[in-house]
């Protein structure tokens, strides 16, 4: 019996921004915040902020646009964040369901299955609009999978690669044969738009991976998995549950209906320059150390479908395990037109980025993220 990733399926909103059209809504908060601001600016008790421009964005990132649920609210000076209606629990299906279901039906279309010969869906991402009942009890349960298991699981940007050994572990211990990870990322609703260092990394999409165990191999045998954390701060989102609890206790004024202003920066936050020197090293010898151990030399790596954190950070890694003059179509690139969409970015690559790639070739599904962590699947075209 081999397991394999045998089909991909890809959600994407209809909601695109440019580098372009972003940069005319953040520079119109700067212009305002700085009008209003002028006398304390003035005084130095506050700090003038600063414009940003697209070439900035693509020369920082790689990024040229992203893909979001709401268009028109981000590009909104005074609002800077994606409006969507609140949905009612059991009557209608929420948001990161629906995008899940979508990609989901995709992956199975591409596979030939039907939901029901599904026995476990894992959705896995980096954040999550409630605590439960599980996001993806939701999705098994609107895609009409009956029996069987479905659970979330949170790894940051990492949490593709960690599903998929989680899948993996799961049909060793012949908990299933067959099973979907779903990594849905609505990233805009995270993202605070009025940061200049950070409000363009980010899109929302849905990706899908089916996972199945096969007396005939197809797609692409999963040789070996490998994970790895350690814990830092350098990469946060700290907005949750506790947040009203907290701010009363400090006192802070409650908004309507018990709620409480949000704290911007308890929204993504990250210490860009830290995060280069110090997991692009690490990505870079998980990898190296995760070939080794299976005996693969790295001249003999057809692929290397990347986290799409940054353009700088997948050459860098490229380079270092590859070597300098790597050819760079071994590491295809899609943050260019997606931006960095957090957990399903690496699925996202291999979804699209195949050609050329033939029965025996070797690859490496590698992800990277807060935590730290990071998560490296070697994986062998049927």
């Amino acid at each position: 019996m081999t397991i394999c990733i045998t089909a991909t399926g890809l959600h994407v909103p209809k909601d695109k921004i440019t580098n372009e059209e972003l940069v005319v809504a953040f520079n119109a908060y700067v212009d305002n915040y700085n009008t209003t601001h002028a006398q304390a600016i003035q005084a130095g008790e506050k700090v003038a902020l600063q414009h940003s421009s697209a070439e900035f964005i693509q020369k920082a990132s790689g990024i040229k646009s992203r893909y979001v649920i709401d268009k028109k609210g981000i590009l909104d000076p005074e609002i800077m964040a994606p409006i969507f209606p609140a949905r009612k629990i059991g009557e209608e299906l929420s948001v990161m369901a629906q995008m899940g279901v979508q990609a989901l039906q995709q992956a199975l279309d591409n596979a030939g299955l039907k939901a029901d010969e599904l026995d476990g869906i894992i959705c896995a991402g980096s954040n999550f609009q409630r605590a439960y009942p599980a996001i993806a009890i939701e999705i098994q349960h609107a895609i009409g999978m009956v029996g069987g298991f479905a659970f979330d699981m949170n790894v940051a940007c990492s949490a593709a690669t960690f599903g998929i050994a989680q899948a993996v572990g799961n049909i060793k211990m012949g908990l299933a044969k067959k099973i979907a990870i779903v990594n849905v990322e609505i990233m805009s609703a995270q993202l605070n738009w009025r940061n200049r260092d950070s409000h363009f990394i980010f899109g929302d999409i849905a990706a899908a991976t089916i996972i199945e165990e096969l007396d005939t191999p197809k797609g692409y045998e999963i040789v070996d998995c490998q994970l790895f954390t350690q814990f830092s701060t350098n990469i946060t989102q700290q907005y949750g549950f506790m947040d009203r609890s907290e701010s009363l206790s400090a006192g802070e004024q409650v908004m309507h209906e018990g709620m409480v202003e949000p704290v911007y920066d308890k929204l993504f936050l990250q210490e860009g320059r830290k995060v280069f020197r110090e997991v692009c090293p690490k990505v870079s010898e998980i990898i190296t150390t995760h070939l080794a151990k299976n005996h693969i030399p790295t001249d003999k790596v057809k692929r290397l479908w990347l986290h799409q954190a940054n353009i700088n950070m997948i050459d860098l890694i490229l380079r270092t395990v590859m070597g300098k003059d790597a050819d760079k179509s071994i590491a295809p690139i899609s943050i260019y037109e997606y931006g960095n969409t957090s957990s399903a970015s690496p699925m996202v690559a291999f979804h699209e980025h195949q050609d050329g790639v033939q029965s025996g070739d070797l690859g490496v599904i590698c992800s990277f993220g807060a935590g730290y962590s990071i998560g490296s699947v070697i994986v062998k075209k049927v």
